[in-house]
């Protein structure tokens, strides 16, 4: 996979990039990642990339031409890229959709700034917006960053196995189970016998049953496109059923 980022703050992308399990995937070659400064492509002398909006509105927004020179330079010659525009106003970015992505083969991010973009250029090249969640941030690096990282764990040869993220949270629809590591026994608290049996059946049967109490526990709202079996709701009964008592 080839990722392109446009952004104002190629330094701050780049720092991230080179470090922990991405760093290492990108210097495998499991994927490539170039940095784009917008400001390069501006025909400004002062390189100038934005003005006042059109409105009442305080603030500074970003104009089409700086972002389309750039987005030109960087696709001139090759296959288009699928366009992603970080912003609140996009779809929330979700485990399913980061799957989705990772089986392209180009992506091209644009990191919004100040007020966002001239709404001309995401009718232009963009192909689809992001959201990471309902909030407001000031520039489109960060989300940048959550997309990558998300999108590239699941490149084959990042992680050592893929059960590294298949058992995550959010990969099958419910949370992960509960963890527990060395020692066995912590401020009077025992890791779980099922997990020191070795009897691998019971361990799946018990961690399935933790992640099921887990999303109903904490995000309930998940279960409703959940794959519920029928032990599946017998665990969430019973479950709440102790609760009330």
């Amino acid at each position: 996979m080839n990722i392109d980022i446009a952004t104002l703050f190629p330094e701050m992308l780049e720092n991230y990039l080179s470090e922990s399990v991405v760093g290492r995937a990108r210097a495998k070659n499991i994927f490539t990642v170039k940095c784009h400064n917008i400001r390069d492509y501006t025909e400004d002398k002062h390189r100038r990339v934005d003005d006042t909006p059109y409105s009442e509105r305080q603030g500074m927004l970003m104009q089409c031409q700086p972002i389309y020179n750039c987005y030109k330079a960087v696709t001139d010659g090759k296959p288009k890229p699928h366009v992603i525009y970080m912003s609140p106003q996009g779809k929330t970015l979700t485990q399913k959709r980061a799957k989705e992505l990772s089986r392209l083969d180009s992506i091209f991010i644009l990191c919004g700034h100040y007020e966002g973009v001239d709404d001309r250029i995401i009718d232009k090249i963009v192909d689809e917006e992001i959201s990471i969640g309902d909030y407001v941030l000031t520039g489109g690096e960060l989300p940048a960053l959550v997309l990558v990282d998300c999108v590239v764990r699941m490149l084959e040869g990042t992680l050592s196995q893929t059960d590294c993220y298949e058992d995550e949270s959010h990969y099958s629809g419910f949370l992960e189970y509960p963890q527990y590591t060395r020692p066995e026994v912590w401020d009077g608290r025992q890791v779980p016998t099922v997990l020191l049996s070795g009897n691998h059946a019971k361990i799946a049967e018990w961690r399935r049953e933790q992640a099921v109490i887990s999303t109903y526990r904490k995000r309930p709202e998940l279960l409703e496109k959940c794959p519920l079996s029928e032990k599946d709701l017998a665990i969430i009964h019973k479950f709440a059923d102790n609760e009330e008592k």
